[in-house]
């Protein structure tokens, strides 16, 4: 019996053409391989770890579902990164809908944004301050609403152009620029504030 060759050293190619056929080691290849990705922009989007955990194997399943439908015109990781992009605006199109039942309620909370913004530190040490910085950026974005949030993931992280994003979000380019702006005007205010009040 002829022994199986060694999945690892197998393009993605050949380990889409595998699975097609049925064959799940060489997809579970597949998800070792690029299972990081996915998860890192569930999370980006999500911003919450259990929910980008569990969209991120829900993207996995529906890629084993629609391998089928898989024709290569890109590449294996760009065709997962759209399926768990897809999953994430739904999921965050039912979280709009979910706070909007409590938002009044959320208004009456005294400190809004205050509350969220982080303590002030004192002067960091020289190493510690790209670290800091990439949190910051982390944070601000985490303070975005998901509409704005996810604009500027779509066209910051994956490149996708304006009418491609209007396509994905079901809305026009004009609202996708709207939000683009609003973002990073939102983005750019929030970590000139952190730095003010390093600087104090």
């Amino acid at each position: 019996m002829p022994s199986q060759p060694d999945k690892s050293a197998l393009s993605d190619a050949e380990l889409v053409r595998a699975s097609q056929g049925g064959d799940l080691g060489a997809f579970e290849e597949l998800v070792a391989r690029h299972r990081d990705k996915i998860y890192a922009r569930a999370y980006s989007m999500a911003r919450n770890e259990d929910e980008a955990l569990d969209l991120s194997q829900e993207a996995w399943v529906k890629g084993w579902q629609r391998l089928g439908q898989f024709q290569g015109e890109a590449s294996f990781a760009t065709w997962m990164t759209r399926i768990v992009i897809n999953l994430c605006v739904d999921h965050l199109r039912k979280q709009k809908r979910q706070r909007a039942e409590s938002i009044e309620a959320l208004k009456e909370e005294s400190g809004g944004v205050e509350r969220l913004l982080p303590a002030t530190m004192p002067n960091p040490a020289e190493g510690l301050e790209r670290a800091e910085l990439r949190q910051r950026i982390d944070r601000a974005l985490g303070q975005l609403s998901a509409e704005h949030r996810t604009v500027l993931v779509l066209h910051e992280f994956e490149g996708l152009e304006y009418k491609e994003i209007a396509d994905r979000l079901g809305c026009s380019i004009g609202t996708v620029m709207s939000r683009l702006f609003y973002g990073r005007r939102r983005m750019a205010a929030l970590l000139a504030g952190w730095k003010r009040e390093n600087a104090e």
